[in-house]
């Protein structure tokens, strides 16, 4: 898939989250959103982005989300064990 779309996604579902009051909250429901809703490709892809320097288009809340909840991301997706 496109990086940008990736991004974009992402970065919708963040605003969506963020309406929260509790911030930890917001990047723990970011992150579970994702792994239930993506096809783990995609989360593979999201996650390669971001080990090649991709971060930075990623909103603040989105990229702490899904680097704190890496290993979450990870379960069942083809990055836990190689890179595509």
């Amino acid at each position: 898939m496109n990086a940008d779309n990736l991004v974009y996604m992402a970065n919708r579902i963040g605003e969506f989250f963020l309406a929260m009051p509790d911030r930890q909250e917001a990047l723990e429901q970011i992150a579970q959103h994702i792994k239930r809703n993506w096809a783990p490709i995609m989360r593979a892809e999201l996650l390669q982005l971001i080990d090649r320097g991709g971060a930075a288009a990623l909103h603040p809340p989105v990229r702490d989300a899904v680097l704190a909840h890496r290993a979450l991301l990870e379960s069942g997706t083809r990055a836990a064990s190689k890179p595509l």
